[in-house]
């Protein structure tokens, strides 16, 4: 007699347990939310395109669209994990889709937005060829820093941070490539798609896409938030302030979203400087009184 492929059979104490597995269809479900990210994705790029110094709304429907795959990308993982339906097929479309929506989508936003909009100013035209050229190695560095990012966390396995975190919290080894492309994607939506229309703005642009594109590959920690969820021992307050925090960025989504990503950007980087001081402190000798 076959056994049902849907039945798993486990022992335990001597008594024998059947767990039900998910059927086939419930495996489709962590994929939607995957698709739903190239969709974003898609969207962005078309949407970079289009966009012109007469109208701006189109980089920040990009930008928005950036933002609301974070959000897909987020659930895809923690759907596949309740429901169980983990499968080899579901990571690596996880990451491919990572590759086009937080890597291609906001390296071409950050080009056309920040550099190929520039003016063209004859006090200012030879400044302005070489932030363009200079914007396009660098949105290329960034899609390439987040590629390796994305390889890396596939091929590690249990990475470590070279400034270790609290025992029992979980860090993501590096800044995710979803919240370096949440960096780009705030600062666009803060100025409502505005392009860039100063070249000393621009080349701060061109740092803060340095700084993100080498976060992303460095082994400096970065908090994963995967000890949060509602199983937690306040699941009510949990409740209250994902509500709050959701009705805060429905309102005042601008400031709100460049805060929570340039805050993430700058927790790495104090976290990276506090290791380092608290490192240094306790390899000098301390003086005796």
């Amino acid at each position: 007699m076959q056994n049902e492929a849907s039945d798993l059979v486990q022992l335990s104490g001597g008594e024998g347990k059947i767990k039900r597995q998910p059927s086939r269809g419930m495996y489709i479900l962590p994929s939607l939310f995957t698709a739903g990210n190239i969709a974003a994705g898609y969207y962005a790029i078309t949407q970079s395109v289009q966009g012109t110094l007469a109208d701006p709304s189109y980089f920040d429907r990009a930008a928005l669209a950036i933002g609301f795959a974070v959000l897909f990308d987020g659930v895809d993982g923690r759907v596949a994990r309740m429901t169980s339906t983990t499968s080899d097929f579901g990571k690596e479309l996880d990451s491919l889709a990572d590759v086009i929506t937080f890597g291609v989508a906001p390296s071409l936003l950050a080009y056309i937005w920040g550099f190929r909009m520039l003016p063209m100013m004859a006090a200012h035209a030879l400044m302005r060829d070489q932030l363009v050229h200079a914007g396009v190695f660098v949105c290329f560095v960034f899609l390439i820093c987040g590629a390796s990012r994305l390889a890396r966390f596939n091929i590690s396995i249990n990475p470590q941070p070279r400034n270790p975190g609290r025992p029992g919290h979980k860090y993501f080894v590096g800044m995710p490539i979803p919240a370096g492309a949440g960096v780009i994607a705030s600062v666009i939506h803060f100025r409502d798609g505005v392009p860039i229309g100063n070249p000393l703005f621009a080349l701060g642009w061109l740092c803060l896409i340095m700084l993100t594109s080498f976060l992303m590959v460095s082994s400096w920690r970065f908090w994963s938030g995967k000890e949060i969820g509602l199983g937690g021992r306040h699941p009510f307050q949990f409740v209250a302030g994902l509500t709050v925090v959701g009705a805060l960025l429905a309102l005042y989504s601008e400031v709100m979203l460049i805060m929570l990503a340039i805050g993430y950007l700058i927790s790495g980087v104090l976290a990276r400087l506090a290791y380092s001081w608290s490192r240094d402190r306790r390899q000098t000798p301390g003086t005796a009184k």
